[in-house]
């Protein structure tokens, strides 16, 4: 499985990189490969150690102005033009997408994957790692959207919130054996 992971580039505190350690090693020892924005940098770059010492295979989608970022020795490596390009190239070459611990980027990647499943545009399972409650307040703030009727899918048809590592892995193989095509019913799931 081809797992594209939205996160920080910033260098960040134990509490944020050990669940990040704990996922990529799953990733690895899965034999998934990581699709990632290519950067050898921060988390990006705890991320993709892990998968990569854990037996898992990098592929990189970087963008012109980040090419002094990009790590070396991965399997694949993309440069896009813009960043929209490379939101493209991220999506296109995911199974399934993951969304940790980031800034404005990473809820800009995650919106846009979001809006395409509110669309109908993709069915790719999203799963956000909610580390260390990080991402309360915005868990908060789709509920609300869902309550008060600005969502046209139920919530959980959008995403899965998960507290750990492999609460992640566990949702996403569960739901890419699922998908159309496999003989089996996605499963339904609630955004919990």
């Amino acid at each position: 499985m081809n797992i594209c992971v939205f996160l920080s580039a910033a260098d960040l505190a134990e509490t944020y990189t050990r669940p990040a350690r704990e996922l990529a090693e799953l990733i690895g020892r899965g034999g998934h490969t990581l699709v990632w924005g290519g950067s050898d940098v921060g988390l990006m770059k705890v991320v993709a150690d892990g998968v990569q010492g854990s037996g898992g295979r990098l592929m990189g989608v970087s963008v012109d102005f980040l090419v002094g970022k990009v790590r070396k020795g991965v399997d694949d490596m993309v440069v896009a033009r813009d960043l929209g390009e490379r939101k493209k190239l991220l999506l296109e070459k995911a199974d399934a997408v993951v969304i940790m611990v980031g800034g404005t980027g990473t809820l800009d990647e995650a919106t846009e994957i979001l809006e395409l499943k509110k669309h109908g545009r993709t069915d790719k399972p999203v799963v956000l790692l909610n580390t260390a409650g990080f991402y309360d307040g915005l868990k908060t703030q789709f509920r609300r959207m869902e309550d008060e009727g600005f969502l046209p899918r139920p919530l959980s048809e959008l995403m899965f919130f998960a507290e750990e590592p492999v609460g992640v892995m566990a949702y996403l193989e569960e739901s890419i054996n699922a998908l159309p095509g496999t003989g089996r019913l996605r499963p339904e799931s609630a955004a919990g």
